[in-house]
């Protein structure tokens, strides 16, 4: 462990001091004053040069999007342009509780988004309260059953999940007091319009589906579907974090969906690593339009800075060419999976989207889809998503973005196979990985059930 390695605490001496405050000039706080803590606050005391060490250390040890490749792309770390942070700087000095009639310029840009965001997906109009895609999930679903509510359809407490479907889809449902019902996948991954049939009823409030969905496969069948569900009064809700290869091509209004979110921290370039900030604001055919509550916007604002870079992608990118993201997404991953099937088991070898899953290694020796994603970082790539979708028991989801160049999926795909060579000439190097990271394999089952989230000496 390099010194500068050390947690801040373990760097403390007794008496040392970064910044010197001067004296305050109204004598401060009074020592009795009723909220004054009894003891002062445990902080480390450490010098100038070592804080900033110690942090500047920190960083570089951390994993970005502006250091190396992310195979989990439109998912969950898209490149996000630097003229976005650049326009966003120019809003740095609103004030959240400033005057109404001072900040137009920011009630502008929501005017704008929800009319790019409605030529985009075929909506009528979007509500930007949610802050995050399940935010938005739960949103859509209470949509789904103030309208039925409102025709006095009190009946319908189902809603319809494919067994590929983001967790978040059954989480936020239950959240909304709706019972799921699963519909299964056919051979080719794609929603069992047969297995479909039999579960629609007076029941069913909706279904909820991502297309292309979590195998980066297009549902072609959607029509049918959304025919189907219309047929039994139910509506169809779209899960919009797979929207990223139908910019510009597909609608899901066109689709027949009638409620849906977006995850603007995704699909367009406003990366949301570490959890957060997001938005997922929330579209909806004309007919639910009388369900959305006024105002769209969270309280200061909402998640302002995101939307901004949203509308500046959007804008900066135009009609004519936002069809291009989509276009070159699905052509990396098609070109990823085409150039590493005769090493990983590829199980459904239809021409994908944005994303695909192989099942793990064909010859595995032991080496286990965990494994790999482990030796992926050792060669400076992160690893991409894995063990989902369930439907795959050794499931490895990859997911490049429009962004990435040629020789970036040259390399990567460089690697992979090297990683599946090294699991038959030495399978434990592989088994043991990573050997060049920071740390090695942490407990993460005891890390994720008993965490330590404070310094205790």
């Amino acid at each position: 462990m390099k010194y500068y390695d050390r947690l801040i605490f373990e760097l403390s001496k007794k008496g040392r001091t970064a910044f010197s405050l001067p004296e305050c000039e109204d004598g401060g706080i009074p020592s009795d004053a009723p909220f004054m803590r009894a003891d002062a606050p445990e902080l480390p005391e450490v010098s100038e040069p070592d804080v900033v060490r110690h942090y500047t250390n920190l960083s570089q040890m951390n994993f970005g999007v502006d250091t190396g490749f992310y195979p989990l792309g439109s998912c969950t770390m898209k490149y996000n342009p630097k003229i976005d942070e650049e326009i966003v700087s120019a809003f740095n000095g609103i004030h959240p509780l400033q005057p109404a009639a001072t900040v137009q310029g920011v009630a502008e840009v929501y005017s704008t988004m929800d009319r790019a965001l409605a030529a985009v997906t075929g909506m009528k109009h979007f509500t930007f309260l949610p802050c995050a895609g399940a935010h938005g999930e739960l949103t859509g679903l209470m949509l789904m059953r103030e309208y039925h509510f409102s025709r006095g359809d009190m009946a319908r407490t189902k809603v319809i999940v494919p067994d590929s479907a983001h967790g978040t889809n059954p989480a936020s449902a239950s959240v909304c007091g709706l019972e799921i019902i699963q519909v299964k996948s056919n051979a080719d991954g794609l929603v069992d319009v047969e297995d479909l049939k039999p579960l629609l009823g007076p029941d069913i409030a909706g279904i909820m589906m991502t297309n292309p969905n979590t195998l980066g496969l297009f549902e072609k069948d959607i029509k049918e579907i959304a025919s189907l569900v219309h047929g039994c009064g139910g509506l169809l809700y779209y899960d919009g974090a797979n929207m990223n290869p139908l910019l510009g091509i597909v609608r899901p209004g066109d689709m027949g969906f009638d409620i849906m979110h977006l995850n603007l921290h995704k699909t367009f370039a406003t990366p949301h690593g570490g959890g957060g900030p997001g938005s997922g604001p929330v579209g909806v055919a004309e007919r639910i339009v009388p369900f959305l509550d006024l105002p769209r916007v969270s309280g200061f604002h909402g998640n302002f800075g995101v939307i901004l870079k949203a509308c500046a992608y959007i804008l900066s990118l135009g009609k004519e060419n936002v069809k291009m993201a989509g276009k070159l997404a699905a052509l990396g991953a098609n070109y990823i999976k085409e150039s590493l099937k005769d090493c990983y088991k590829l199980p459904i070898a239809s021409v994908c989207k944005h994303e695909f899953v192989f099942d793990g290694l064909i010859r595995d020796n032991g080496v286990t889809t965990l494994d790999v994603a482990k030796r992926l970082l050792d060669y400076g790539f992160h690893a991409p998503t894995i063990y989902f979708p369930l439907l795959f028991h050794q499931a490895i989801m990859i997911e490049p973005t429009e962004t990435e160049s040629l020789e970036t999926l040259d390399a990567f795909i460089e690697v992979m196979r090297k990683i599946a060579q090294e699991a038959e000439t030495d399978p434990e190097l592989v088994r043991s990985a990573p050997h060049n990271t920071p740390i090695g394999r942490p407990d993460e089952t005891a890390a994720a059930r008993q965490p330590v989230l404070r310094y205790i000496h």
